[in-house]
This record gives structure tokens, sequence and C-alpha cells, in this order.
């Protein structure tokens, strides 16, 4: 068996797993963050701008990816890292798009598709942290953190999965 190679002689990170031990994993983390907080942006404003029948749907999307944004600081900044926590260009795209789109449909389930397309991205990001990642612990919090998103998919856009 492979030893897991970790960084500052055994140290752990917060979900118990080895700290970020390469560039590739420091990086893949950073970007999964940054997705987290652009995501986090989109349902901030679909929260405000949600319709009755959505707004409750779009609170269960927005605090989960708030946890899950916290448990991928907590990753970063255990070791040291800094992470970009006022997120990218794609955090303001995605506030821009709901308001334009709030002033002519309105924010309800008629947006469920975007979002489903972005919870696919996201996914994708959740799978390339994965990949980089010499933690088996860690790869486990990812495929947990996946189960989360899928569930809520699940649940409430069963349909556009």
């Amino acid at each position: 068996m492979r030893a897991i190679p970790m960084s500052e002689a055994g140290a752990r990170d917060p979900t118990g797993g080895p700290l970020p031990c390469g560039d590739e994993d420091h990086e893949r983390l950073r970007d999964l963050h940054t997705r987290l907080v652009d995501t986090l942006a989109g349902y901030e404003k679909v929260v405000e701008k949600a319709g009755a029948e959505f707004v409750e749907i779009a609170h269960e999307f927005r605090s989960l990816h708030l946890a899950q944004s916290e448990r991928v600081l907590a990753m970063l900044v255990g070791p040291g890292g800094h992470p970009g926590t006022d997120g990218s260009m794609l955090g303001t795209v995605n506030r821009a798009a709901v308001e334009v789109r709030a002033w002519f449909d309105g924010i309800g389930h008629n947006v469920i598709g975007a979002l489903v397309d972005g919870e696919k991205r996201l996914l994708e990001e959740f799978k390339a942290a994965k990949a980089a990642s010499p933690s088996v612990e860690r790869r486990g919090v990812f495929d947990e953190m996946c189960g989360e998103i899928i569930t809520l998919l699940q649940r409430h856009a069963p349909a556009q999965r």
C-alpha cells in the first residue's frame, strides 16, 4: 500500500485527513471554494428575488452551499492557505443573471433548469478536487457533499437531473 504524502509531519486538516500537500491539491481546493462562493452569490440573489412558492427551495440550496463553503474554507486555511473569499467574476454574472431574469419572468420554478446546470458545474468542481486530493478522508467528504447536492436535485428537480 502506498503511503499518502502529508505535509508538516503528518498534520491533519479539519476533515481528519492530511493537509493539502501539493500545488494541484491546494489549487483544486481553492477553485472549489471560489466556485462555492460564486454559487452562493447567485443563490443570495435568488433568495432575495424568489416568489413565495420558490423561496424555501432557494434557501435550502443556499444553506447547503454556505455550509459546504465553510467546510472547504476550513480545509484551505488549516494549513495556511489563502482562498479567494470574494469569489470570481462568475459570482457577479450569477447575481446579474438572476436580477435580469427577475425583471422579465420573476424567480420561481421557471429557473430550476438554470440552477440544475449550475449545480452540475459545481459537481464537476468537486470531482476535480477529489481527483487531486491524496486524502482518502477528504475524498469521502467530497463524495458526501456531492451526495447532498444530488439529494436536493432529486427532491426539487427530478426531471432535470
